[in-house]
């Protein structure tokens, strides 16, 4: 007996080919206008679906599960980070998660070592001189910035993606420091030439740059307090390609108003897709529009990742990328 293909809901347009994908192996309906589900369109998916296809910018809470239909058994995260999505509502409720691990890796840390590059460098200001034609050539002391070459890199949270960036800082000639929820093994923290910093208090003090690679959880939440950020080098810079509730964001605005702070590099934001206005325009900020892992060839593997996991479970098999509560 042939096994009915399960229907699939996707909340936002993925690839062209992920979707021609979809479309041949699921009974899929798909999001062609890209426009962001409502919360009372993402309950009426999930009373419909088998699985639910969302990604970050899609509220999975303890409301909507809750008024979930029967049929709903996995949510296909299309991205690496859940924490929009309540993990152990869903698994009381028999419902299973699934992400994307792994393959924005080095997307994530090439975009990092850009942001790590672009601040001590004054690169947004020197492009915005060009682009608005006030550049009346060179001199000796013209947006002179500060070398990276030397300087002591802290990376906060030190998993794939910290030590992608920490293999591209040695390059570079900085010095690679960390603090983790817990220590490498020490052959991986010997490969990396990493020093491991237990007290997070301690290590932020004695930075130059710190970049921010830990998932956005309850206990990260304002991991850069206001407190920890003023235990930072006047000189210092903060670079977050993570997520924007990690660092306390109004905190961070008075610091840098104040030349508390270097400069900062973000690619999150608290209260994404807003962005705080007193972090526009300030000179020795560069804001991007959370594009650290958009390149093409890691929408695809997402989505490859994504069809690997419903396909698997539509099989009768665990999901490859199955998350638990005890993983968070």
């Amino acid at each position: 007996m042939k096994r009915e293909r399960p229907h699939v809901v996707v909340t936002r347009k993925l690839p062209e080919a992920v979707e021609a994908r979809m479309r041949e192996l699921f009974e899929v309906r798909l999001n062609t206008a890209d426009r962001p589900m409502s919360h009372a369109d993402l309950a009426q998916a999930a009373r419909e679906a088998d699985v639910l296809v969302p990604t970050l910018t899609d509220r999975i809470d303890q409301t909507l599960l809750a008024a979930a239909g029967p049929r709903l058994r996995l949510i296909a995260n299309y991205g690496a980070g859940v924490d929009h999505i309540d993990v152990a509502t869903a698994r009381t409720r028999g419902i299973l998660v699934s992400n994307t691990p792994g393959v924005l890796t080095e997307d994530t840390a090439d975009m990092t070592m850009a942001l790590i590059l672009a601040v001590p460098r004054r690169m947004a200001e020197g492009l915005a001189l060009m682009q608005e034609g006030r550049w009346e050539g060179w001199s000796p002391t013209a947006i002179t910035g500060h070398r990276i070459w030397g300087k002591r890199l802290g990376i906060v949270g030190m998993g794939r993606i910290g030590q992608a960036v920490a293999r591209r800082a040695r390059a570079f000639g900085l010095q690679v420091h960390y603090h983790n929820r817990r220590r490498l093994h020490a052959e991986t923290e010997a490969g990396l030439d990493a020093t491991y910093w237990e007290s997070l208090d301690q290590m932020l003090a004695r930075m130059d740059i710190v970049s921010v690679h830990c998932p956005h959880t309850p206990a990260t939440y304002h991991l850069l307090s206001a407190r920890r950020l003023q235990l930072m080098k006047p000189s210092a810079y903060i670079v977050n390609t993570a997520r924007g509730e990690i660092i306390d964001e109004n905190a961070l605005i008075r610091m840098l108003k104040r030349g508390q702070l270097g400069g900062a590099a973000l690619d999150v934001f608290e209260k994404e897709p807003a962005v705080n206005p007193d972090l526009v325009g300030l000179p020795n900020v560069v804001l991007l529009p959370h594009m650290g892992s958009a390149t093409e060839e890691g929408r695809l593997e997402m989505g490859e990742k994504v069809i690997l996991n419903i396909k698997t479970f539509a099989d009768g098999h665990r999901p490859p990328d199955q998350v638990l509560p005890s993983m968070l």
